[in-house]
């Protein structure tokens, strides 16, 4: 039998992946092997939304980069953890070091690495265009795709449970 997952007013946090789901997963890079990524305006104010509501947001990647550290930043996220080889393991970090549940977690993911995670938390999501098997796991799936507008969905949703208009 499946776990039910956490009704959206009881998400306390929201862990955001970043290639794929704050970005619409390419890499992009320049001709001087600079890299670059790009961030959707809607996710942003998403998220500063579900911050004033009460969510607490953080990001867990597996690759790390300076844009993300910048971005985060300018939006107040101070939970960013980047150049993580075990998702699950900075997880358990994070639930320690914010005293908060993994049943009153929520992730948003993309892709087939991330399933551990999905099943470490009580809600977990899969963006529009996520791998199929992040897609199996998920107990909720984006109509948006990652990088435009998927995070400002589901962080509308936590919004809209907590009777805020987002």
């Amino acid at each position: 039998m499946s776990r039910s997952p956490t009704a959206p007013a009881s998400i306390e946090l929201l862990v955001l992946d970043v290639d794929g789901v704050l970005t619409d997963g390419r890499l992009w890079f320049g001709a001087a092997g600079e890299s670059l990524k790009v961030f959707h305006v809607h996710d942003g104010l998403g998220i500063k939304q579900a911050a004033a509501a009460g969510v607490r947001i953080a990001v867990i990647s597996g690759r790390r980069h300076h844009a993300v550290d910048a971005r985060m930043d300018e939006l107040g996220v101070a939970l960013v953890r980047q150049g993580v080889p075990d998702k699950v393991e900075a997880l358990r970090t994070l639930l320690a070091d914010t005293g908060i549940a993994a049943a009153n977690t929520a992730c948003i993911v993309d892709d087939s690495s991330d399933v551990p995670l999905m099943k470490a938390v009580g809600l977990s999501v899969a963006v529009a265009d996520a791998h199929p098997a992040a897609i199996a796991a998920a107990d909720r799936v984006t109509r948006l795709t990652g990088g435009r507008g998927a995070v400002r969905e589901i962080c509308d949703l936590l919004v809209a449970a907590r009777g805020r208009n987002p």
